[in-house]
């Protein structure tokens, strides 16, 4: 189990040498944003936080803990959406959602409630780990870390890239043409966030424990970009 300032590169590393297998110039190494956040130390200790009339007001009308309310509105430029049991904000990362990424489940509660919240900064997370890790290993690695997300519209979750390094994140085909040898005009893939989803099936959800996945033979397309790239800017919001 992951803890404040555990290395998380050595683990990987050690994990990997332990069934006998190698990273390979070329893959692209997926890991959950929890390890990230917990090695990172932004676990907060419920009893340490103290609830703003605006919090407090804010909880009563979502039926949820002042505490945890404080903590989404600190980590949030605006609410988006309320409504009781629910509360979509706009994290200061950019990421819209439920609650600012803010979790408790898979959280040790034995000494009191917690929550974890988000890397501060997930980008700069996936380029030192990556970093790390190409020192101990080989060259022409990607990193991506995935946290899992629900889409307007769309039940249930599915993987999203929330940091990212040394891969390129959007396939722009605009411009391009299509089979008929029509023009594009709007298409452009997310190639970070299908990957994560796909890493996310093997993660699990719930109990499986399976904090990393190696995803191996996809174009890796070495990129300076990041996933702060595929957050849609302010002016192209439709849904403010």
């Amino acid at each position: 189990m992951i803890t404040a300032g555990d290395n998380l590169a050595e683990l990987i590393i050690n994990a990997l040498n332990a069934i006998d297998m190698r990273l390979q110039s070329g893959d692209i190494v997926v890991v959950a944003q929890k390890i990230i956040s917990k090695a990172e130390d932004r676990c907060i200790d419920l009893a340490t936080v103290t609830p703003s009339d605006a919090a407090i007001k804010l909880a009563s009308e979502v039926d949820k803990d002042p505490r945890i309310v404080e903590l989404i509105l600190s980590e949030s430029d605006s609410v988006m959406r309320k409504k009781p049991g629910v509360l979509i904000t706009r994290h200061r990362l950019g990421l819209v959602g439920a609650h600012a990424g803010i979790d408790q489940s898979n959280v040790d509660h034995s000494n009191g409630e917690h929550a974890l919240l988000l890397p501060a900064d997930p980008d700069a997370s996936a380029k030192k780990l990556l970093k790390e890790l190409v020192q101990g290993t080989v060259e022409g690695l990607g990193l991506i870390i995935s946290d899992s997300m629900n889409r307007p519209w769309r039940l249930g979750t599915v993987g999203c890239a929330i940091g990212s390094a040394g891969i390129s994140v959007l396939d722009d085909h605009v411009g391009g043409t299509d089979i008929y040898g029509r023009e594009l005009k709007v298409t452009l893939i997310n190639r970070a966030d299908a990957i994560a989803t796909a890493a996310t099936l093997i993660m699990g959800e719930t109990v499986e424990k399976i904090p990393l996945v190696i995803v191996r033979g996809f174009p890796s397309e070495k990129s300076k970009s990041t996933a702060k790239d595929i957050v849609r800017p302010l002016d192209e919001d439709l849904f403010l």
